[in-house]
């Protein structure tokens, strides 16, 4: 499967292997905001975001609206990005669908992995907020 899922096209091997009902499910806000939960610590432009997900930034920019009017994402200027309210996005239905697919695209993250690699101290930030 690629990493891609266009509204315009998508390739054989998903259309072959992918059910109706799922490939109905991954609508232009989940793609957003499958894309904005892999990039979690990262904020966007609309059109940078279609881009990457290789959808018209005018459905884009929608999506972001709509996701935003549930307290899914983050505007600032002209850059969104992934609500950090976790209950929240884990709330919405479509979260569920977002990280399926990119689980399935670029498989799921080794817990192990992070730990492995993450500071033994916490970030100063975190010591000055306590």
């Amino acid at each position: 499967m690629t990493y891609l899922h266009s509204t315009m096209s998508i390739d054989r091997d998903t259309f072959e292997n992918t059910s109706e009902e799922e490939l109905e499910e991954f609508s232009v806000p989940d793609q957003v905001l499958g894309f904005l939960v892999a990039n979690e610590n990262r904020a966007f432009k609309a059109r940078e975001i279609a881009s990457q997900i290789g959808v018209d930034e005018g459905a884009v920019s929608t999506a972001l609206s709509r996701l935003k009017g549930r307290d899914l994402v983050e505007h600032k200027a002209t850059y969104w990005a992934i609500t950090g309210d976790t209950e929240r996005l884990e709330g919405y239905s479509g979260y569920e669908r977002a990280t399926a697919l990119f689980n399935k695209q670029l498989s799921t993250e080794d817990k192990g992995s992070w730990r492995e690699h993450a500071p033994s101290e916490s970030h100063p930030s975190v010591e000055d907020e306590q």
